[in-house]
């Protein structure tokens, strides 16, 4: 947690990735993000994975630093609280991150209404409002039929890590800044519309695999070995596997050194009239032949002897670790490493939690903090941003119309 953007509110209604990671992001740089939630929760409040208790671990790493507001949002009284949050007074506020549709009561219009240089950042699925998610996207845009090794024909593979939601929240944060500067300069607001969809489809644009396709056709499967430069996981001796990559001139030169098959890489060059180190494309045009022979040095070694080889040289590497292996390991998942710090979480559980994943090296980092309970800080915003009173706060909770961290009048 860093304080560079004390002084900054902004007011999170939304679930799922993409919106409450853009809100984190920017909770971890300083600013004070309150979070709209539903009494009881919303949709992700309880999503996997679980502590023993039945907390969600996922709801409370996305959170983590936020003050949480519990409303009904069915109730006119709740709506009317929520929009009189968002558009509260105020040059550090009136920035607004959703992902409720363009129409709901919740619409940049009505938000505008009440403060006229309102900014709202609007999470999408795909630009003209049909839902999508981050699987969804990928299955429209080809992904899973690059993924997986070529044996598997037409059959879609999965991808584990939900990319664009997570892009998507990196991308909003940026965005939310950048209009918030210039609202600062010129006094005025807006809405920006972030589909995921968008994010998709622009970023594989970015990397060139449109203008491949467009080319020349779709992108085919490659199993685990890296398109377009070498690389790909070998075994070892001891019946591991590593990762080996040679992107760069140095990574390749290192590689071949230093398993000592620089005779057979030489003779194949000479064959070929050609210098792998000269182009990472060549490494991966003739993977065939450069594949069988770094699999052959590398089958010679035990993963701890090869780390031993490698040690101070250019090669690229790594081990695979199940992500048990990696959480304990001082080099990845630990103390030592300064973006953790261990944090009770509301769950009860006690572990290492990250922070914001910069290090800026010339202001104080402090521990990450956790998320809030639902409500947790239900009176609190009512009183310092909306200025209610006890009495009016204790008609509100009598209503129904809010809740405490209990989900109960406080």
């Amino acid at each position: 947690m860093y304080r560079l953007l004390d002084g900054l509110r902004v007011v999170e209604c939304a679930s799922f990735i993409a919106g409450p990671s853009c809100g984190l992001h920017l909770a971890q740089m300083g600013a004070e993000v309150v979070r709209i939630d539903s009494i009881g929760g919303g949709p992700d409040f309880r999503r996997f994975p679980r502590a023993p208790n039945g907390s969600s671990l996922y709801w409370e790493g996305l959170n983590k630093g936020k003050k949480s507001v519990a409303l009904d949002l069915g109730k006119p009284e709740g709506r009317e609280l929520a929009l009189a949050i968002a558009t509260a007074p105020g040059p550090g506020s009136g920035q607004f991150l959703t992902n409720f549709p363009v129409d709901s009561f919740l619409a940049h219009a009505k938000l505008a209404a009440l403060r006229k240089d309102m900014i709202t950042l609007r999470i999408m699925g795909w630009a003209d409002g049909r839902t999508a998610l981050d699987y969804t996207v990928n299955s429209a845009l080809g992904i899973p039929l690059m993924t997986g090794p070529d044996s598997l024909g037409d059959q879609p593979v999965n991808h584990v890590l939900p990319a664009w939601d997570l892009a998507a929240g990196l991308y909003a944060a940026f965005a939310m800044l950048a209009a918030e500067r210039r609202r600062t300069i010129t006094g005025q607001g807006e809405e920006i519309r972030l589909p995921l969809g968008d994010i998709a489809m622009a970023s594989l644009g970015h990397l060139g695999q449109i203008a491949e396709v467009s080319l020349g056709g779709d992108r085919k499967r490659y199993g685990n070995d890296l398109y377009g430069a070498f690389g790909r996981d070998f075994p070892t001796a001891d019946g591991r596997r590593v990762v080996i990559i040679a992107l760069t001139r140095r990574h390749w030169l290192d590689l071949v050194k230093t398993l000592g098959i620089s005779d057979r890489i030489s003779e194949i060059e000479r064959e070929l009239q050609l210098d792998f180190g000269s182009d990472e494309g060549l490494r991966f045009e003739h993977r065939h032949r450069l594949n069988p022979i770094v699999a052959e040095a590398v089958a010679h070694h035990g993963a701890a002897e090869l780390a031993s080889l490698f040690e101070g040289t250019g090669v690229c590497w790594g081990d695979y670790n199940t992500l048990g292996e990696a959480v304990g390991d001082r080099q990845l998942i630990s103390a030592a490493n300064p973006i953790f710090s261990m944090v009770e979480h509301v769950s009860g559980a006690i572990y290492l939690t990250p922070g914001a994943a910069a290090t800026l090296t010339g202001s104080e980092r402090h521990d990450a903090v956790r998320a809030p309970r639902l409500g947790e800080n239900t009176d609190e915003v009512l009183a310092e941003i909306l200025g209610l009173s006890d009495g009016q706060i204790g008609v509100l909770h009598d209503a129904g119309a809010v809740a405490g961290p209990d989900g109960t009048p406080a």
